[in-house]
């Protein structure tokens, strides 16, 4: 008696119409994607209220998200402990009263954070449409549409006195990805807080560190350099990994071991940002004896004083970290120093590997120079038996535009 009583769903108590489902997929697929999927996406949920099971609409409408709403967002919502961190800093930073600019809107978090911190009025900026319409639809859903205005536009196309009435007092952003500079943030914010901010601004974050620090762990070469498989050599394949794009799953399952501290690369201020190239060479001492298997580069962001958010090796968090594979593990003892040059220009991160610095009779040490790298897309060149006075080759400048909310592997 009971289970006749249970209410069906409304999907399955309606008639599925699959013909008119039909042809709003068909329509869907003629569609342009020139306006950001957003006509598309409107098609396909109609032709899904037509008919909720309906297959190919179904798989479509996957297609058109994961194409235009990069999957980082959602662990990025979920994480907690960087949610907290942007919460107290907004509170910390912003006042009644200000005018706040919010560069990548994504679900409009942050932007609902200064709202409630006091902010007269915020101005969120989301390039990418099919976002910038579900972020509308948030901030109204928590009644905050009247002192939120969302902007569908790229931060360098902001006019101020027609999008926004006047200069911000805060900018606040969080378009790093895991060595800070590949969504293009220097450049971006160079331009927000030379352009679109008063003169004494404050922002959030406040600055950021990319660190570099020896590591052991075999396990990484087992999930990036497989030696074999079935009983084949694949070491002719091992070129194409000489960077690893690691998820905190991967970071969990291998468990690197740090072999020293993490020694500074760059230091980055975002309240008045400088895109010019730099260079650093370090040497890295390892504290304890131990096979070096890659350098590990991670990044520790204040976003008010006192308060940071990183990707180290003890971080958790969602966002991605990135090791550098040495070419051939190198056994270190206690007090050896692994000799490295970083460079860096407004989005991108190379780092050459020398090897340990040389002792008294070392003649000969090895060199490895990675070039381009573009999260995650890295080139290589290899060569061997490099004496310690000859300097690893410059990155090539590689142009690329920066944005806001850009696809990354955070």
């Amino acid at each position: 008696m009971l289970q006749n009583q249970t209410p069906q769903p409304p999907q399955l108590r309606r008639h599925p119409d699959t013909k008119e489902a039909e042809r709003l997929v068909r329509l869907a697929k003629s569609e342009s994607l020139g306006d950001g999927g957003i006509r598309t996406s409107h098609i396909l949920s109609d032709a899904l209220a037509a008919d909720p099971c309906h297959h190919e609409a179904q798989v479509l409408q996957e297609r058109l998200h994961q194409a235009f709403v990069p999957r980082w967002h959602f662990p990025m919502l979920a994480d907690k402990a960087r949610n907290r961190a942007y919460a107290q800093a907004i509170a910390a930073k912003v006042r009644p009263g200000d005018v706040v600019l919010d560069i990548g809107c994504g679900a409009g978090l942050t932007a609902m954070l200064a709202a409630r911190a006091g902010a007269k009025h915020v101005y969120t900026c989301e390039q990418q449409p099919l976002i910038a319409r579900a972020a509308e639809q948030v901030i109204a859903d928590n009644g905050l549409s009247s002192r939120i205005t969302v902007i569908p536009k790229w931060s360098h196309d902001i006019v101020i006195g027609e999008d926004m009435p006047e200069q911000a007092d805060v900018v606040i952003s969080e378009i790093v990805d895991t060595v800070l500079l590949g969504e293009g943030a220097l450049a971006t914010l160079t331009h927000a807080m030379g352009a679109l901010a008063k003169p004494d601004a404050r922002a959030v974050p406040e600055r950021g560190t990319l660190k570099a620090q020896p590591v052991e762990c075999s396990g990484l070469l087992d999930l990036w350099r497989p030696q074999e498989a079935e009983g084949f050599d694949l070491s002719a394949f091992h070129p194409f990994a000489r960077v690893a794009q690691l998820t905190p799953n991967d970071l969990e399952t291998c468990a690197l071991r740090p072999l020293g501290t993490a020694k500074d690369l760059f230091q980055f201020d975002f309240t008045r940002p400088d895109i010019n190239p730099a260079r650093a060479a370090k040497d890295l001492v390892c504290a304890g004896a131990g096979t070096i298997h890659a350098v590990f580069v991670s990044f520790e962001m204040e976003l008010a004083p006192g308060i940071l958010v990183s990707n180290g090796l003890q971080s958790g968090g969602h966002w991605g970290r990135t090791a550098f594979l040495l070419d051939q593990p190198v056994f270190a003892e206690a007090g050896a120093q692994l000799r490295v040059t970083a460079q860096h220009d407004a989005s991108q991160l190379s780092l050459s590997v020398h090897g340990l610095a040389p002792r008294a009779g070392d003649a000969e040490s090895a060199a490895l120079w990675v070039t381009g790298a573009r999260k995650g897309g890295y080139t290589l060149r290899v060569r061997d038996r490099i004496t310690p006075a000859e300097s690893a080759v410059q990155a090539p400048q590689i142009a690329k535009g920066s944005g806001n909310q850009a696809q990354s592997y955070h």
